[in-house]
């Protein structure tokens, strides 16, 4: 299992398969998907295997966020190829409820930015988010993201965030 990121808070690390209820049980919780396309339970047991399977594939995939003095299992988050402009590395976020406005998304989102610069060739990772969702727009202004022109995607418009390779 490879570790993205440890701190004294928490560490980032691949998921294995004993983490598969986790990661569903996540998304079950309305306020935690209030912001994210709706997928049935059996859409996440198939996002979870496939999550797994594409570790092999390179450094970009989906990745559990954990407490690591409790090891409690606190969100995942994704970095992709944004689908807009493949040279952009995309990444994004889901928490639990418990764990919002304690920093941690901030913590992550700046882990994950740093880790796409050193394991990509990207020179720039971008975020997209629900024009509602404010939280999560601070979230990627702390961390250094600067909000840009909104953009559609599946006829929805989403504030859109960049940071560029320094």
């Amino acid at each position: 299992m490879t570790i993205l990121y440890q701190s004294q808070n928490i560490i980032i690390r691949e998921f294995v398969p004993e983490d598969k209820q986790l990661f569903v049980l996540l998304f079950e919780d309305e306020e935690v998907a209030r912001y994210i396309p709706q997928r049935s339970t059996a859409q996440y047991l198939e996002l979870f295997d496939s999550t797994i399977a594409d570790y092999s594939k390179g450094p970009l995939g989906r990745w559990g966020i954990f407490d690591i003095h409790t090891l409690d299992f606190i969100g995942m988050y994704l970095t992709r190829h944004f689908e807009y402009v493949p040279d952009q590395v995309e990444i994004g976020y889901v928490l639990a409820k418990k764990y919002w406005g304690k920093g941690i998304a901030s913590e992550a989102s700046s882990a994950l930015i740093d880790y796409c610069f050193t394991h990509t060739d990207t020179n720039q990772v971008v975020a997209v988010t629900d024009l509602d969702n404010i939280g999560s727009q601070k979230v990627l202004e702390k961390a250094g993201l600067r909000r840009l022109n909104n953009l559609k995607r599946d006829e929805q418009e989403l504030a859109y965030f960049m940071i560029e390779r320094t």
